[in-house]
């Protein structure tokens, strides 16, 4: 009776140990954002991605529709995982909504931007997400966000450098295509800065002024970033958070079903090439 008890506690360690260090690839609904969502969530399941990150946007209202994305996610066996919020127009009400949502999906991270320059209260970000975070069980991360200026003075958005965005949750999220190639800043460096923090990574591959473009297509599956170092360097780091495909719609071949089901299964070979297989 006793070795039976004790091979049940070795598989729930064991068990616990692999949930930890599970690899998850997640599609952005942005990356297919011309398409439906009932067709994102095809599209997902028949790439055996691991799940969804819903992106919100002000217009779409389905993506709004908590009841109605639980029954899609349902229907197909595939998880809203991560959500991420619009990049503008945000208050303590829609971190509210957002945060419903999520916690009728059972997502785990949720991704807000920093405030956009027009933003007069600015206390949902500085303050609210950091209650919001204490209050459930949610990773609540910011993500960086492209060096714009307008006029080329006023930031675009505000208090977004990697280590303003860091402090306020201690959750972040790093988009590859946001980082900035005229700094010194590269993704290692952004990896190596936020590390821990983050929660999330969005995918794409990045060259000169074209950005969120598929990874891996620069020839011989490599990628113009030094995305194969940026996976090698996450995976020895042993980094277990999310990886999120957002890539232009145009860049999986939206419009053409075949072609975005074969730039999907390219990207999964590729992610789990680098990543998830690498030794």
């Amino acid at each position: 009776m006793f070795f039976l008890y004790f091979l049940s506690f070795c598989v729930r360690i064991i068990n616990i140990i692999q949930t930890n260090i599970l690899h998850v690839l997640l599609l952005s609904t942005s990356s297919l954002q011309w398409y439906g969502l009932h067709r994102i969530f095809d599209f997902a399941k028949k790439s055996w991605f691991d799940g969804i990150d819903l992106s919100l946007t002000r217009s779409n209202y389905d993506l709004w529709d908590e009841d109605y994305i639980k029954y899609l996610s349902d229907s197909f066996d595939v998880p809203v995982l991560s959500i991420t919020a619009p990049s503008r127009w945000m208050n303590e009400k829609r971190v509210d909504q957002i945060i419903s949502i999520a916690n009728k999906l059972k997502s785990q991270v949720v991704t807000f931007s920093p405030p956009y320059h027009t933003d007069k209260n600015l206390n949902w970000y500085s303050r609210y997400l950091s209650k919001v975070k204490r209050d459930t069980h949610l990773s609540v991360a910011i993500k960086n966000v492209e060096s714009d200026f307008i006029y080329f003075v006023i930031p675009k958005y505000k208090n977004s450098t990697l280590y303003e965005i860091k402090k306020v949750t201690w959750d972040t999220a790093l988009d590859l295509s946001s980082v900035s190639s005229e700094s010194w800043m590269d993704i290692l460096k952004a990896q190596k800065m936020l590390w821990s923090s983050m929660k999330n990574i969005f995918l794409s591959d990045k060259r000169g002024a074209h950005t969120w473009i598929l990874p891996g297509t620069a020839g011989g599956w490599i990628s113009y970033l030094p995305l194969e170092s940026f996976f090698m360097k996450l995976k020895t780091t042993g980094y277990n958070g999310f990886i999120t495909l957002k890539v232009k719609p145009n860049e999986l071949g939206a419009g053409n079903e075949e072609r975005v089901v074969q730039n999907l299964d390219f990207v999964k070979s590729y992610y789990t090439k680098h990543f998830k297989n690498f030794r």
